[in-house]
């Protein structure tokens, strides 16, 4: 278990809601991973690199809803800056499970 926080830190993250709109390879990333542009609504769009090979397709991916936070700092990997953080869990495989809503939501809808 990590280090335990207060709600107050909770708050600072910003989670929301977005829609894959384009996805690419990423043939420069260290490990497998593809490029997406994503559509948050009123906050834009928005790209990420993703490690998600393993288990999805391009075509899995393109018009999926995702949980992104969207206050990281961007980064730059390989010749790419990524400016949200796709949210995802480990399997048993150690390969990365996307999360997602269980219902279609609006674009940029925050989690709360």
């Amino acid at each position: 278990m990590k280090q335990e926080i207060t709600f107050e830190d909770f708050t600072k993250i910003d989670i929301r809601i977005g829609t894959i709109i384009e996805v690419n390879d990423f043939p420069k990333a260290r490990k497998p991973a593809y490029q997406l542009k994503i559509d948050f609504g009123g906050l834009g769009i928005k790209k990420s690199s993703a490690q998600i090979k393993d288990l999805y397709s391009k075509e899995d991916l393109l018009n999926r809803q995702v949980s992104a936070i969207v206050n990281f700092k961007s980064r730059q990997i390989a010749n790419f800056l990524s400016e949200v953080l796709v949210l995802g869990v480990y399997n048993s495989d150690n390969k990365v499970v996307l999360l997602q809503a269980s219902k279609q939501i609006k674009n940029g809808e925050q989690i709360s």
